[in-house]
């Protein structure tokens, strides 16, 4: 898990952003630095709970074994899965996540509905790192 990318489980869970308190720019990943908009002079950033659910905007399958925040083992051979772009009109924003593991992309279809839930990436014996995915709304977690 990234620190401050999201909060809550089940029906709690949401992703976390960031909102510029001058210019009204939303950020996600968040951002508490600086105002990312360069029109902007700045202002306080200010973390917010992003909408759960959105429609897919676009998707596509994954080939090759993504790089660092993402968390997969070495020692396995990678396992394709589907990636899928949400646009969250409430807070227009598009973000990107995975497919909860077994649906693929013939399962989906731009504009379908789907939800922000939690999910667990990898875990040894040690750690459990945990992510969100895109799940189509009908689909059991």
């Amino acid at each position: 898990m990234v620190a401050g990318w999201f909060t809550g489980d089940g029906e709690d869970f949401r992703l976390l952003g960031t909102r510029c308190s001058a210019c009204t720019a939303l950020f996600f990943p968040r951002e508490d630095a600086w105002c990312r908009n360069p029109a902007c002079g700045g202002g306080d950033l200010v973390e917010v709970p992003l909408s759960r659910r959105g429609r897919i905007w676009s998707y596509t399958d994954s080939r090759y074994r993504p790089p660092s925040p993402y968390v997969t083992n070495p020692e396995l051979p990678w396992e394709p899965c589907a990636l899928i772009a949400s646009e969250l009109a409430e807070d227009r924003i598009v973000i990107l996540g995975q497919a909860p593991p077994g649906v693929t992309v013939a399962d989906l279809k731009v504009g379908m509905e789907v939800e922000a839930v939690s999910g667990v990436l990898h875990e040894d014996a040690e750690t459990t790192w945990l992510t969100w995915y895109w799940r189509p709304t009908g689909v059991a977690a």
